[in-house]
């Protein structure tokens, strides 16, 4: 099992100007790319991502798919000026197991406006077989503040 406490992600640091959060250590992704309208998490398959049958869980697939989806609404060019995001809904659909390797999700803003966005993500194993995918809708928020 990795120790979350040595965990970094350098290209979150060059693109954010912050560290990872407690979560993202515990997850073990990356913030591999990001850009406006598209953000793309990369994370190695490690044993605290799997369930009693050995596959990746579905609850790491969906904070993947959250994660992905709430970074490609936020984006900016400004290390540091990125805006903060609480998801309003999600919904996931599993098509196939996980089991080794590196997971890549690729999130997408759909659209919105200035409190609201749609977002959607795809997660695709070594192999690029897509092995879940949802949508959702996320709200800007100030990141100082945990009121929506």
């Amino acid at each position: 099992m990795m120790k979350t406490d040595d965990f970094e992600d350098p290209g979150l640091l060059a693109m954010t100007g912050e560290g990872p959060t407690g979560f993202q250590r515990a997850m073990a992704y990356r913030l591999a790319e990001w850009r406006e309208g598209e953000a793309v998490l990369e994370m190695e398959i490690a044993e605290q991502h799997r369930n009693r049958v050995g596959v990746v869980h579905g609850g790491v697939l969906a904070a993947l798919i959250d994660t992905a989806c709430g970074f490609c609404g936020s984006y900016t060019d400004t290390p540091g000026e990125q805006r903060g995001v609480a998801t309003l809904s999600l919904t996931t659909s599993f098509t196939a197991p996980a089991r080794a390797g590196v997971l890549r999700t690729i999130g997408k803003k759909r659209g919105g406006g200035r409190n609201t966005f749609f977002a959607s993500a795809e997660v695709f194993d070594s192999d690029g077989v897509m092995v879940a995918f949802g949508e959702g809708t996320f709200r800007y928020r100030t990141k100082k503040t945990t009121e929506y």
